[in-house]
Parts: C-alpha cells; sequence; structure tokens
C-alpha cells in the first residue's frame, strides 16, 4: 500500500526541484534522506521533508520503516507569483517567481 505526503506551493522552480527528486527515486528512504542531507541545494530540504512526511504516514499505519522505498516522486508546477521590476525611459520587466507542487509515495518493498 503506496503513503503519499505533499508539500503543496513550495517557493522554488520545479526545474530545480526536479534535479532531487530525480535523484531519490527508486531508492530507501534512509538512502534518500542520506543523499539529501549532503546535498547543496536549496530543495533538498524541501525534498526531505516531505519523503519524512510520507514515511510517518507510513509508519502510522504500521508499515516497516525499514523495508520504505521512495516509489514515485515527482515535481508539478505551481502558480507563479508576478512581480515588475521598473526599468530606465518608463519601461518595466516581468518577474516569475515560481512555485512548485512536490509529491512523495513511499511503499514497503523486500
Amino acid at each position: 500500500m503506496t503513503h503519499v505526503a505533499k508539500h503543496r506551493y513550495a517557493r522554488i522552480a520545479p526545474r530545480k526541484a526536479r534535479l532531487l527528486a530525480d535523484l531519490v527515486r527508486g531508492r530507501k528512504v534512509d538512502d534518500a534522506l542520506t543523499m539529501l542531507q549532503f546535498a547543496k541545494q536549496r530543495a533538498a530540504g524541501m525534498v526531505a521533508q516531505v519523503i519524512k512526511s510520507a514515511a510517518a504516514n507510513a509508519t502510522e499505519k504500521d508499515a516497516d520503516a525499514r523495508k520504505l522505498v521512495v516509489t514515485k516522486c515527482w515535481v508539478d508546477p505551481g502558480p507563479m507569483i508576478k512581480r515588475f521590476q521598473p526599468k530606465d525611459r518608463g519601461k518595466s520587466y516581468a518577474i516569475m517567481k515560481r512555485t512548485s507542487h512536490i509529491v512523495v509515495e513511499v511503499d514497503e518493498r523486500d
């Protein structure tokens, strides 16, 4: 039985968060958390937090924490926060602050 955790509206671009989602997909939860602990990207903390939440959801339903594996991990784009930067001669440039929805599924494997 799969157990899911989500971090919606994370203030990081999906392109940056997908790098770490690809890194941990298919690994044991302990190995994934160790890899994210030593990753220097800012998204590593966000993805690790979601993995910990999914593992906690699984152990709450009587799953063995040592057998948990990250079966699916993906990042979808969320809504963009739109801002404008004033420029010279009355111009303005748009700044798109991107958000992400980080989703992790864990399951028990032997």
